[in-house]
């Protein structure tokens, strides 16, 4: 029987796409581009955000 778990939603901050390739505008010796790779500070890369925590009543 398979198992249903419910999708992560995506982060919104960088709406899925967690981690780019940013040039330097700098050439390597061969013609090559240079580039850094860049992640998401929200979601650390993962492209999925955390679920909201679940809201408590004070004072029962």
């Amino acid at each position: 029987m398979p198992e249903n778990t419910r999708p992560r939603p995506i982060c919104a901050h960088c709406d899925g796409f967690p981690t780019v390739a940013v040039t330097t505008g700098q050439t390597t010796p061969t013609g090559h581009r240079k580039t850094i790779t860049a992640a998401c500070p929200a979601c650390q890369g993962t492209g999925h955000s955390l679920p909201a925590r679940s809201r408590t009543r004070v004072g029962v």
